[in-house]
């Protein structure tokens, strides 16, 4: 599944990628957290992923793998997830020098930061969740359960470095701008931020709003009502504007829009919305860091020549709109988790690689498609 005839040196260079599991002695589920985080380090040393031996994936360990030579090392274990789909929300932060994650603990959601070299653990805050930030920053946010609201109803940000946190943003302010548009969203009745994503440069969130069904099966798609795509710029105080739907958004690497499913970019200036490789499929897209190409994984089962539960890996140009299947799986045996795994693309900080997750022979685990070096220098000159 390709466009007819593709001209991208981009789009051909990753058709030749090598595909390999990035811990292939593991006998466990090993999966990366979410199409909004990369799970390769800053400096591409180590991957990041999340081991479980429970047919659910919802339990587990933390572990790095060192790039070069394979040792892994367990950064955290016990951990019980919401669900495998996200796993831990474990990411990078910082630089590098920290992992941060999630983890139902003692009853309570509990967000946990790691220091990579020395192993020391801080509890950053209770009965909140995170979202995503950005690999280079020591900012995280922050977010209360969506299923049960309480006291913690807003945005707070907090620094894995220092525990520092502050509130950006109240969910009360929300509601004087943005009521009518909540009410329609997802009712009337109590409601919280929830899901944030901060911007690569930091300066903006998008989010969420929830209105919880005041259960505690935290593990259930009725949970709460969750819908909204509002965005705020934390530099200036101010929203900037708000999308009736949420979809699977990511952020461009200037900050300046967001890429949705179906390739469409919502610029967020102007409010325009443009679509981009109208025939690809997509579920989960993202961009290269240099923004020039996409890549998302898909559901390509009914598609023509798909197989049942075949799923691909996509990458595409936004110059030319053209696009190829890079990579074709049976996605449809591995952790067993009430919200499935889905392979989540992402591509590493340099744009070298592209880390996915497949789901088969009774495994959800993590993979990487490389470009072939002969190509890096063709068609990457830009990347140092």
């Amino acid at each position: 599944m390709s466009s007819p005839a593709i001209q991208s040196s981009l789009v051909r260079a990753w058709q030749l990628a090598a595909v390999r599991p990035v811990a292939p002695a593991l006998k466990a589920h090993s999966i990366h957290s979410y199409f909004n985080t990369c799970p390769e380090s800053p400096d591409g040393k180590f991957v990041l992923y999340f081991a479980s031996l429970s047919t659910s994936g919802e339990q587990g360990e933390l572990r790095i793998i060192e790039s070069a030579n394979g040792e892994e090392q367990t950064l955290a274990a016990g951990i019980t997830c919401e669900d495998a789909h996200r796993v831990a929300c474990q990411q990078w932060c910082s630089g590098g020098r920290t992992i941060a994650y999630h983890d139902y603990r003692d009853g309570c959601w509990t967000v946990i930061a790691v220091n990579v070299e020395t192993g020391y653990e801080r509890i950053l805050a209770i009965d909140r969740l995170i979202g995503f930030g950005s690999p280079t920053s020591s900012w995280l946010p922050l977010y209360g359960p969506h299923w049960k609201q309480g006291e913690h109803r807003d945005l707070e940000l907090v620094n894995v470095e220092t525990g520092e946190i502050r509130t950006a943003l109240t969910v009360n302010a929300v509601l004087a701008a943005y009521h009518e548009q909540v009410t329609k969203l997802v009712g009337e009745g109590t409601v919280s931020i929830f899901f944030p994503l901060l911007s690569p440069d930091g300066g903006k969130v998008m989010f969420k709003v929830a209105r919880g069904s005041g259960t505690d099966n935290f593990r259930s798609s009725q949970a709460s009502k969750r819908e909204g795509k509002f965005v705020y710029d934390l530099n200036a105080n101010e929203f900037v504007r708000v999308f009736e739907g949420w979809g699977h958004p990511s952020w461009t690497p200037d900050s300046e829009a967001i890429l949705e499913k179906g390739i469409r970019l919502f610029h967020l200036q102007t409010g325009a919305v443009r679509r981009h490789a109208p025939d690809a499929p997509s579920d989960h897209p993202s961009l290269s860091p240099d923004g020039r190409i996409f890549t998302t994984d898909a559901n390509i089962s009914r598609r023509e020549g798909g197989k049942p539960g075949e799923w691909g890996i996509i990458v595409g140009s936004l110059e030319t709109d053209e696009f190829a299947t890079i990579h074709r799986f049976t996605n449809s045996d591995g952790a067993q988790s009430w919200r499935v795994p889905h392979p989540h693309p992402v591509f590493s900080g340099d744009g070298r690689r592209l880390y996915f997750n497949i789901s088969r022979g009774g495994w959800t685990r993590l993979h990487v498609a490389s470009l072939p070096n002969a190509e890096l220098s063709q068609n990457f000159p830009e990347i140092r």
